[in-house]
Formats: structure tokens, C-alpha cells, sequence
């Protein structure tokens, strides 16, 4: 009997135990449909169809204007400042005299020269007139016309010297701030003022030692100063011939016009050196593009499935990154609500 009960309670529990299997089998699958039904759901994204279009790649680097020309004005000779016949701020042009001192000394050295000249002039004359009848000996002649000579030389000494009480603008441009007053006694070593050309602008930067292949003369470059609404223009006139090795940088200048006098020598610029231009560049925006461990990586769209491409990138703008590998002209590249996909995941694109 007892052995009945066993055999019965054994049967009982296997059908239990049958049963229990087999609902766990089935709430496995009916989970595993709903989960397969979930990934069938289409995501909602955002994409657009590559197309190529020309792209300039270029450098945005830092620069300095400078003015065309700058010197600081001083005399060669120490005087008092008689005329000053410019203004601060003002313009003059090129061999304007702009300080006048003081020359009364050197024009009474200059007459009492030219008397001495006149002098030596005459006893010259008479001393070749008694060396033709042989008055004299040829030794005397030359000691006359030696004194004639150095009495000529001390003239063109003061007359040089007169020059100098005459400061003049070497080119034309602005007169600074300066530094004396009508009166002041000034040697060679006064700061007098500031002449600035600046109806050019000189625009130095410094170029990696990598794109120093790139730099050549009469090369466009772009550039914006804090300030001034709108780009300027400037073209590369001159490049040093070394590479810097504290820098490894190239450094280069460019010329730029400016006529209105609206760059301000010493001021910051933002430089934009071109490099070079890709006639059907692949843009897609940056948002576009995840980062890897690798690289970087975006979807595209193919036979409605998301499909993960590895590209590799070039240069960017604010907005856009130029593809370089990885994707062709015509692929809709998903560019929005992309971080949550899988390579494979059904897509909606709404294209922008």
C-alpha cells in the first residue's frame, strides 16, 4: 500500500514538475517575442543625403598688425628746437621738414670757411703762376694747393652739418605723440616722436612647421581684428627662411591695405590661412559622428536598417565635419537621435 502511495505521489510530482517546465518554456517565449518586438520598432530619426560641394580646408592661427613702416625721429646733432612745423597725430609727407634747430653757429663757422676758401683760392693761383717761371719750388705749390683743398673740405663739413639742423620725414605717414617742445635742446639720443605709415598694414603670424610646405608668396590669407565688423584681405609677401626651434613654427608676413585706416597697428588678429580646397567635399554635420575607441563612427541609412560605418575625418567649420573616408555621395547619413541605435536597428528618417 505504502508503496502505491509512493509510486502515485512520484507520477503527481513529475506532472507538476511537467507542468511548471512547460509554462516557464512558454512565458520565455511569449518574453522573448515581445522583446523582438520592441527591436522591430522603427526609431525616429533625423537624416540628410551627402552631397558633395567645394570645401576650402583651412588654418585658423593667431596673428599681430603691424604697421607698414615705424621709426622713432631723432636728430644727429644736439641744438635747440627752433621750428617744429608738424602736429600731433598729423600727416606729412615724405622730405617735409618736420624740426628745425638752431644753426646761427654753424652758418658763422660756414662764412668764416668760405673766407678762408676764398684765401687759399688766391695764394693757390699765385703760387702756380711763380711755379711756371720757376720762382718757387714745386714742394710750395703743393703745400697751396693743399690748404685750398682742406679749406674746400671744411665748407662741405659745415654745409653737412647745416643739413642735419634740418630733420626730415624719411616717407610719408603719421606724426605721434611727441616727446619735446619748441625750445627744448635735443641731442641725438631724444626721442623726438613716432613717424607710423599706416596706410598699409603689415599682418605677422607663425604656420606650424607641418604646413610650412604650403606657405608661398603672394598666397591670400583672410583675417578679422576684435572690433571691426567684416574679413580682411592680405597676401603673403615675405617668409623666414628658418623654422623656429624653440616654436616649430614658420613665421610669415602678409600685406594688407588700409586706406580707410581702419586696423590699428599692434592689435590682435584672428588669421585664416588657406590650405587647400576639395571640389566635392563630404559634409556632414558634427553631431553626426560618435566617438570610438578607434576613431570615430556614423549610421547610414541602408535598406531601412541603421548600419554603423567607421570613417575617418579632415578638417571642420563650426558646424560640419568634412568625411574623408567611410561614406559616398548619395548615402543618407543619420544625424540626429543616433546615440541609442544599433548596427541593424530599423529606422524612420525624416530628412532635413
Amino acid at each position: 500500500m505504502s508503496k502505491r502511495f509512493a509510486t502515485v505521489l512520484i507520477i503527481i510530482l513529475l506532472i507538476i514538475a511537467g507542468l511548471v517546465t512547460y509554462r516557464v518554456i512558454i512565458n520565455k517565449e511569449k518574453a522573448a517575442e515581445n522583446v523582438g518586438g520592441r527591436q522591430r520598432t522603427e526609431s525616429k530619426v533625423y537624416g540628410m543625403v551627402v552631397s558633395g560641394k567645394p570645401f576650402s580646408d583651412f588654418l585658423s592661427l593667431s596673428g599681430t598688425i603691424e604697421p607698414n613702416e615705424v621709426i622713432n625721429l631723432r636728430s644727429e646733432i644736439s641744438g635747440i628746437v627752433e621750428v617744429l612745423n608738424f602736429s600731433e597725430g598729423g600727416n606729412v609727407a615724405s622730405g617735409q621738414i618736420l624740426i628745425k634747430i638752431n644753426d646761427a653757429e654753424l652758418k658763422a663757422q660756414l662764412a668764416q670757411a668760405t673766407t678762408r676758401n676764398s684765401l687759399a683760392a688766391e695764394n693757390e693761383r699765385r703760387a702756380k703762376l711763380l711755379l711756371e717761371k720757376e720762382a718757387i719750388s714745386q714742394e710750395e705749390y703743393d703745400i697751396a694747393s693743399a690748404d685750398h683743398r682742406t679749406a674746400q673740405s671744411q665748407i662741405q663739413l659745415i654745409e653737412a652739418q647745416l643739413i642735419k639742423t634740418a630733420i626730415r620725414a624719411p616717407f610719408s605717414g603719421t606724426v605721434g605723440l611727441r616727446n619735446i617742445s619748441k625750445g627744448s635742446y635735443i641731442t641725438p639720443t631724444t626721442d623726438i616722436a613716432q613717424l607710423v605709415d599706416i596706410s598699409k598694414v603689415k599682418l605677422e603670424f607663425s604656420i606650424p612647421e607641418r604646413y610650412a610646405s604650403k606657405v608661398k608668396i603672394g598666397t591670400p590669407v583672410r583675417f578679422t581684428v576684435q572690433g571691426t565688423s567684416g574679413e580682411f584681405t592680405a597676401k603673403v609677401y615675405a617668409i623666414e627662411p628658418l623654422v623656429e626651434t624653440a616654436t616649430r613654427t614658420l613665421r610669415v608676413r602678409a600685406l594688407a591695405n588700409n586706406r580707410d585706416s581702419g586696423l590699428i597697428p599692434g592689435t590682435f588678429a584672428n588669421v585664416i590661412f588657406p590650405l587647400e580646397t576639395v571640389e566635392k567635399g563630404l559634409l556632414v554635420p558634427a553631431e553626426a559622428l560618435i566617438p570610438i575607441q578607434n576613431g570615430k563612427k556614423l549610421f547610414v541609412k541602408k535598406e531601412g536598417l541603421a548600419k554603423e560605418v567607421l570613417v575617418e575625418t579632415g578638417a571642420r567649420t563650426d558646424a560640419d565635419v568634412l568625411v574623408i573616408k567611410g561614406i559616398s555621395e548619395g548615402d543618407t547619413v543619420l544625424t540626429s537621435g543616433v546615440m541609442s541605435l544599433r548596427d541593424g536597428s530599423p529606422v524612420n528618417v525624416t530628412l532635413r
